[in-house]
Parts: C-alpha cells; structure tokens; sequence
C-alpha cells in the first residue's frame, strides 16, 4: 500500500497540495450550479426550456471568464487571478441567493460564470509551473479525483439543502469559495517566472541566445519567440490544438447533460432534488474511488484510444437515459457514463499540457478551457428545448455526439501523436543546448 500511494501521490511539490486542498474545499460547497435548472423551475417558475436558456448564460460568462483568465494568468499572473475570481464568485452566489426576477438571475449566473471560469488556466498553469513533466500525469489525475470527491461530499448534502432553503444553498457555497481564498492567499505563491530583464554586461549576441533559450518550449506546440506576444492569435493558428479543443468540447457538450439537463429528466419522472443529489454524490463517489487506480490501467496506451473508448462508454451511459424512468435505471446509467469521464480525464489533461508553450500557459488553457463554459450554454440551452419535445429521443442523440466523438478521435490520434514525438525531440535537443 506505501508503495502504491508513492507512485499515485507521491513526490509532488507542496505548493501543489496547497491548491489542490484549495479546489478540494472549493468543491466541497460547489453544489449551488447543480440545481440552478431546478431552483428555477420550483421555486421562480420558469418552464424547462427557459430555464435552460437561464442556466445558458452561466456558459455565456464563462467563455468570457475563460478568456480573461487566461490573459489576466500571464499578464497578472497565477496567484492574483486565482484570488480575484474567487472573490467575485463568492459575491455573486450570495446575490444569487437573494436575487427574485428571471433577468437579474440570468445576469447574476453570467457573473458567476464568468468568476467560476476564470481560475481554470490559473489552476492548470500553475500545476504545469511548479510539477515536473514525467509527474503531471499524476498531478492532474489527483486535480480531478479532488474535483470529484469534493462534488462526492457537496452531494450527500446537496439535495437535502435544496430542499430545505435554496438560499442557504447559495449562501454556504459562497462560504466555501471563501475559505478556498484563505488557503490560497496563505500558501500558494505565484508560480509565473518571467524572463529576466536585459543584462548590460551581456552583448547582443548573447542576449539574443538568452532570449530564445527563455522563450524555449518546455511543454509542446509552436515555437515561442519567448517574448510571450503571440496571444491568442498564436494559439489560434495551432490547427492540431485545436482540433483537439473542438473534440474535447464535444465531450464537454455530453457530459454537461449530467449538471443541466438530467435534473429536468429526473423531475419529469417524479424524483425529488434529493434523488438527483443521490445520483451526482454515487457518480462522484465512483471517481474517489476508483480514479486513483486509472493512471496504472490506461499507462502505455495510446490516448486516442484510451479517449476513444471512454466516450464510447459515455454513449452507452447517456443513450441508457432514453428508457430510464427510476431512481435505480438513473444510478446505473450515471455508474457508466462516470466510467468513460473517470478514462477521458487524465489523458485529456496530458495532451493539453503537452501543447502549450511556457510563455503562453495561460493563453493555451483559456482556449482549451473555452470548450466547458460554451458547453456550459450550449448544453442547457439545446438540451432544455431537445428533452422537452423530442422526450426520451433526445438522450439518443447525445448518445450520437459521443459516438462522433469516439470516431474523430481515432481519425486524429495519428497525427496527434506524431505532433507530440515532434515535440519531444525538439524539447530534449533544447535541454541539450542548455
């Protein structure tokens, strides 16, 4: 067992626990975005597919979240944007709580969009920062086995909040965001290291070889001048990064049917909040359990396989929703779909980190990120309109998505993988320069 918990957790950077333990306590509370379909129709009226395209502006500010925080974690830097945006997240669930017409709800589930969005390329550039590439794999794998333990605990409550006072609800996931803050603020550092300024004592010629080796890919993806002014139009232009966002994006547009739109199922059959928070906390439990054994089962295969096979499994879970009316038909087509997302995520989180030069860390995670708010929208907003009037139908055809997203993995893993040999090499000949 000691051998076991130093290959899965060991040898990792304190600094990293620290922000791991701040999303841990983060999630912990992270449960108000969950009922947010069901608050609207229950307790402010809204019909199913308003209420979809209400929770859709939470996707809508979270694309713009994506962006800022993206440019805010290289220019700002890490640690800045991480606190701000949880501070503003913080302020907007608490309004929330007390916010009574559909427009002002709408605007304030922008705001927390937008909050809620911004700390993810701070998270992931950080991670990469401080966490040795041959250790990232596990690092990220722990990040989503946080993620998911904390939803796990937030559950068990979660429907029993609703239940009893969805202000209350809003209120202690601001509180927990808070305490998310005071971790952060105490023990994570910044981690952006900026190239050095310019040393007279230097000749041009040297400076300029010092330029580049600052500006040197360490991770993957397009040469960087080391200037870090390329910006998104730089990352834009990486065609295999984003095919690789366009696929994870519809991945995302599948998995956001669990948060949005499979609470509306759920009460069209006549389950209660609590039975939906039985469903998220089992999923959930599922992950804490077992992700922690995923590094070793996928090791040594190809990601676009290992990707291609977990959505394929995410299609069985979700395609099983189109004759699913019972709490028991509900947790098992939810143990399935959690399979394929338990395989998906540390394979998803290693190509990305492979992609992105040093200087443009942010830059690359805000797009990447761009693709969960914009699912975030798309999801509810078509999902709401699909479930109420093609019923039972409309699970078949997220079943669809996932399976085109299994077979584009396949057809893009080859030249995928021949990017990241690439990559490599040029990576181990600039180590060899230094």
């Amino acid at each position: 067992m000691r051998g076991w918990l130093r290959t899965t957790a060991g040898g990792l950077p304190s600094t990293y626990w620290y922000l791991w333990a701040g999303l841990l306590i983060n999630r912990l509370g992270g449960f108000a975005v969950l009922f947010l379909s069901l608050y609207l129709t229950a307790e402010r009226g809204a019909s199913t597919a308003v209420a979809g395209l209400v929770v859709g502006t939470y996707g809508l500010g979270g694309v713009l979240g994506t962006l800022a925080g993206g440019v805010l974690t290289d220019r700002w830097g890490r640690r800045r944007t991480l606190l701000c945006s949880h501070l503003a997240g913080a302020a907007a669930l608490a309004a929330l709580a007390f916010a009574g017409s559909l427009p002002l709800i709408a605007a304030l589930c922008a705001l927390l969009g937008l909050a809620q969005a911004m700390p993810a390329p701070a998270f992931v550039a950080a991670i990469i920062d401080m966490v040795p590439a041959d250790n990232r794999l596990r690092a990220f794998n722990l990040e989503f086995w946080a993620f998911n333990l904390g939803a796990a605990g937030a559950s068990l409550v979660a429907g029993l909040l609703a239940e009893w006072s969805y202000v209350g609800m809003f209120l202690l996931d601001a509180a927990s965001t808070l305490a998310a803050v005071a971790v952060i603020a105490w023990k994570v550092p910044e981690t952006l290291h900026r190239p050095a300024a310019p040393d007279p004592a230097l000749g041009p010629a040297r400076q300029s070889a010092r330029g580049r080796d600052d500006g040197g890919r360490d991770d993957g993806g397009p040469r960087d001048s080391g200037r870090g002014d390329g910006g998104l139009r730089a990352v834009l232009g990486d065609r295999i990064f984003l095919a690789f966002a366009g696929l994870t994006l519809l991945q995302a547009l599948v998995y956001t049917q669990n948060s949005t739109i499979v609470p509306l199922a759920m009460r069209a059959d006549g389950l209660s909040p609590s039975a939906y928070g039985t469903v998220v906390a089992v999923s959930a439990a599922l992950i804490v359990v077992g992700q922690l054994f995923v590094p070793r089962l996928i090791d040594n295969r190809l990601k676009a396989r290992v990707l291609a096979t977990a959505q394929a499994i995410t299609a069985v879970g979700f395609g099983l929703l189109a004759v699913a009316d019972r709490l028991p038909s509900y947790l098992g087509a939810a143990a399935i779909w959690t399979v394929g997302s338990m395989l998906a995520a540390p394979p998803n989180a290693a190509i990305n980190s492979e992609l992105a030069p040093a200087s443009l860390r942010g830059r690359y995670q805000a797009v990447f990120y761009l693709t969960f708010p914009a699912a975030a929208f798309l999801a509810p907003a078509l999902g709401g309109a699909g479930l109420q009037y093609l019923g039972g139908l409309h699970w078949l055809v997220v079943a669809g998505v996932a399976l085109l997203a299994a077979a584009l993995h396949l057809v893009a893993g080859p030249s995928r993988e021949r990017h990241a040999a690439t990559i490599r090499t040029e990576t181990a000949a600039t180590a060899k320069v230094r």
